[in-house]
């Protein structure tokens, strides 16, 4: 921009000193005039009509112009027309031009024309580099959005799946609603709150929730608008943020992605003069030396919170950390249903089967489930969304939309077939697995052919090494299928032995289930703060020992193997059978295929009516907890109104006795 500056002004110098060219010419009197005509000296001459005349003599190496003047009447004289003719016959070319006011209006229009287009390239250069700013230069100003309680307004009714977060955040409301209740009894609100949590659990809805609740201003920013190219732009952005925060006050100030500016500092790249330091520094001033009096809240979203700034984290800054975790089978429910309002949803969908299938949704996973279901109804013309829409919008979020264009072969669609049956097969057979909803060999995404789908039973947050054995043995029960059944192998169980093998090493590294090498973790992870992401794992043992867990690693795979080969050699007969049956229907269920193998009775295949009795039985646990915490706060409620009417009756008694 600079030098867009300097090329404006050398433009406008020239232009100028073009409008007003230096005088260097020599004036005479008409009579020296008239001698270098007689003496043949005038090399070329130009009369113009107002009687100015300037020539240039033969004499002259550097053919300086001379001036002279006669009157414009004495142009048309006898007597001026035979010096013309002299020179004529001098061989002098005599030009004849229009006045010098013409000329100078002739130079006027050649210089302003181009200037103005200099003017209108810079304006509108100035227009398009100030859009972001709405004025030019205003390099400092913040680009915080503001919105106020009037636009479109967010509450805790639209937030699901995460109650701990929301009771967590009702305090702040409270404190933004009614801050004289905190400052009469000497409590003080943190100044900072950090939402932590994965990306899509709804950090950046609950900040708006906060803010729709308390019904006051909401500053919006994310934390890669603080750092420009310019040195001190992220500073000054944060000193007016702030400051405007501090006028509208009581209100909120949200910066999303905080890891972005609040990176540890000393880290990566970069000396102490760093843009991001420096605004990270201006950022701790801000919120440390904030006026309790403001009644401005700051809130923060990160998925990273290990790589932030410990200065940040500290009490007096963001000393209040909220969790926001994934929602669990009744919490995707919950938002299931707010996702679900006002869409024209056919009534046998099963909500609650919805939320089982999707483990480990997120709540903006769960919005798009819906959103594609919605656009699958739309694209048959439907009237309404039925449970199909969403079936086939969860395998298309999972796995890719179908590939039913795809020509395979018969013998590879054979392979797939029997490769993802060796995995529902084993999955059925062993009570620690996650029981097995349905089998496909419909091509889908980029790279999946076929695919075996579990169901867990219900959220896990430790897992037996039975579960990760059993597990093992299923996701190896597709390469078992093809050595057992066609005596060969193939590449289609790449992705089994890589997730098989890092289970196996993370259970006799990190999680010490090996009888041999006992209970010790080996290995250290070593962090990265500048990138943020694991890069290597420290070797903190002998060869000795690396050996013992090649050793181990490989025991655990051969005997999760083995025992998926054995599972399907017990099953072979009926193995065909079921394989003609995929093949031909392309999807059958978990149910359909323990009827086949014989495991209708034992087999661990999804089974409606258990999950319906275990919904209902959790919910009937949660009512009861519900009911149970009510009668506490109402009998807590009865007992501080007890105590207040009788310490009322003491302090009457003490006074009709005085």
């Amino acid at each position: 921009m600079i030098l867009f500056y300097v090329i404006f002004g050398i433009f406008l110098i020239l232009a100028l000193r073009g409008l007003y060219p230096s005088d260097t010419k020599e004036t005479v009197m008409y009579s020296e005039f008239v001698n270098d005509i007689k003496s043949n000296k005038i090399n070329r001459m130009v009369v113009y009509e107002d009687g100015k005349i300037t020539y240039t003599l033969t004499t002259d190496t550097q053919q300086r112009a001379i001036e002279t003047y006669v009157a414009p009447q004495m142009i048309s004289t006898d007597k001026f027309q035979n010096l013309l003719d002299e020179l004529s016959n001098n061989g002098v070319k005599v030009k004849f031009e229009p006045s010098g006011s013409s000329m100078f209006l002739v130079n006027i229009l050649g210089t302003i024309i181009p200037l103005a287009i200099i003017i209108f390239i810079w304006f509108f250069a100035m227009r398009s580099f100030s859009g972001r700013n709405s004025q030019a230069f205003s390099f400092t100003k913040s680009p915080a959005k503001k919105y106020l309680s009037n636009d479109q307004k967010v509450t805790f009714k639209d937030v699901a799946g995460v109650d701990e977060a929301k009771e967590e955040l009702e305090i702040t409301v409270k404190y933004l609603k009614n801050p004289d209740l905190f400052k009469g009894t000497g409590a003080r609100m943190p100044k900072g709150v950090l939402l932590v949590g994965k990306p899509g659990t709804g950090k950046t809805l609950l900040a708006r929730a906060v803010a729709g609740e308390a019904d006051v201003p909401f500053y919006f920013i994310s934390g890669s608008d603080f750092v420009e190219l310019f040195v001190g732009v992220g500073a000054a952005r944060v000193r007016d943020l702030f400051n405007h925060a501090k006028q509208s006050a009581p209100a909120i100030i949200f910066i999303d992605e905080l890891d972005a500016v609040g990176r540890q500092r000393g880290a990566g790249l970069g000396g102490g003069h760093d843009e991001r330091e420096q605004t990270l520094n201006q950022i701790l001033v801000e919120m440390d030396g904030f006026d309790p009096k403001t009644d401005v809240i700051i809130m923060a979203a990160t998925n990273r919170p290990d790589i932030l700034d410990h200065a940040l984290l500290r009490p007096g800054r963001f000393d209040k950390k909220v969790v926001v975790d994934p929602p669990d089978v009744k919490g995707r429910e919950e938002i299931l249903k707010i996702h679900m309002r006002g869409k024209p949803i056919d009534p046998d969908v099963d909500v609650k089967l919805l939320a089982r299938r999707t483990p480990g949704f997120v709540g903006a996973d769960l919005e798009n489930l819906v959103n594609e279901a919605a656009i699958l109804a739309a694209k048959k013309e439907a009237r309404l969304i039925t449970l199909h829409d969403f079936e086939e919008a969860i395998d298309r979020v999972i796995a890719g939309p179908a590939k039913r264009s795809r020509i395979m072969n018969p013998k590879e669609k054979r392979i797939i077939a029997y490769h993802e049956l060796g995995h529902a097969i084993v999955g059925l057979s062993l009570p620690n697995a996650n029981p097995v909803h349905k089998v496909t060999v419909i091509p889908r995404g980029t790279s999946t052919l076929g695919y075996t789908e579990s169901l867990p039973t219900e959220d896990k947050y430790i897992v037996s090494k039975s579960e990760l054995m059993d597990n093992l043995s299923q996701m190896l029960g597709g390469r078992a299928a093809e050595e057992l059944v066609f005596d060969e192998i193939t590449t289609g169980a790449a992705n089994d032995l890589d997730r098989a093998s890092d289970i196996a090493r993370r259970m006799i590294c990190q999680l010490g289930m090996s009888k041999k090498l006992g209970p010790i973790s080996w290995g250290r992870e070593e962090n990265e703060v500048f990138l943020g992401k694991e890069l290597t794992r420290m070797r903190n043992y002998s060869e000795e020992i690396a050996s013992e867990i090649d050793n181990e690693v490989k025991q655990v795979i051969m005997d999760t193997y083995d025992k998926a080969k054995e599972i399907l050699e017990k099953h072979k007969e009926k193995l065909d059978e079921a394989a003609d049956r995929l093949i031909d229907q392309e999807t059958i269920t978990g149910k359909e295929l323990a009827t086949i193998i014989g495991l209708e009775e034992e087999g661990n295949y999804y089974r409606e009516d258990e999950f319906e009795e275990d919904t209902e039985q959790a919910e009937e646990t949660d009512e009861k907890n519900e009911k149970e915490t009510k009668d506490e706060s109402k009998s807590k409620v009865v007992s501080e109104n007890d105590q207040s009417k009788d310490k009322e009756d003491d302090e009457n008694g003490e006074i009709k006795k005085a």
